[in-house]
């Protein structure tokens, strides 16, 4: 049986990269999509093309019960799930702090805190010698923006970010003895459609002759960097990040 991989988000942008090189890497893939049904699909269907194993499963993360539904799902389609990519995200329009409301800081702490929170949960559940399960990894999405705070555009999603951070290296040292490594990347400057989502779709070549490699990077890069992190190569690595960011 193949390996089972559930990846939030991932129906465009760095989580759909991730679905198809898992897939590539024999991962049978659970591409987990909020309202983005045929960019689902239309990853799901070029991975069996190529012969992989792949399910759309719709979601919204912020949400308990259409979690515990979703990693349901996974175990009737796919099996038991042996590796999870927390990569669901949103960010909001570009803002200061003092023009933002409590609804805009709810609706991104919701999806890329809590979220990431109730997934690791429930892959923990499955995956945890404590559990019955075999062991297993998680790999969270995060962003150089943890690190560098966004100042004057997202200093919210920064801060989203950060905890996502903080929950990784607290949930690695908590579910190591049972099997599980938990591991984050952290993008920078990528080529992706969330700028559009912040009000500036050319936001990344506006900051690239500030990135010490003088260009945005790919999600493909990204991907690369995730994939790692579920390897061999890397089984002795827990509670670590990778930085993807071009040096910033």
């Amino acid at each position: 049986m193949s390996r089972v991989m559930l990846v939030t988000g991932g129906s465009r942008g760095i989580g759909a990269a991730v679905a198809r090189l898992a897939a590539r890497r024999g991962y049978a893939v659970a591409v987990n999509y909020h309202a983005r049904a045929d960019a689902a699909q239309a990853v799901v269907e070029e991975i069996r093309g190529a012969g992989g194993r792949a399910v759309a499963l719709q979601a919204d993360v912020s949400q308990e019960a259409q979690v515990v539904r979703m990693f349901r799902a996974v175990d009737e389609e796919l099996g038991r799930i042996d590796a999870l990519v927390n990569n669901a995200g949103i960010l909001e329009t570009q803002m200061r702090v003092d023009s933002m409301s409590a609804e805009r800081l709810l609706r991104v702490l919701s999806t890329n805190v809590v979220g990431a929170f109730l997934c690791a949960r429930e892959a923990v559940r499955r995956m945890s010698t404590r559990h019955g399960g075999q062991g297993g990894a998680i790999v969270n999405v995060s962003s150089a923006a943890a690190r560098l705070g966004s100042p004057n555009e997202y200093v919210d999603y920064a801060a989203s970010k950060g905890a996502m951070d903080t929950m990784t290296i607290g949930l690695s040292k908590e579910v190591a003895p049972e099997g599980i490594r938990v591991n984050g990347v952290r993008p920078g400057t990528i080529y992706t459609e969330m700028h559009a989502s912040g009000g500036e779709p050319g936001r990344v070549d506006r900051l690239k002759s500030a990135i010490p490699l003088r260009r945005g990077g790919t999600v493909e890069e990204v991907a690369g960097a995730v994939m790692w992190l579920f390897s061999d190569e890397a089984g002795y690595t827990s509670g670590s990040f990778i930085d993807v960011s071009g040096g910033t």
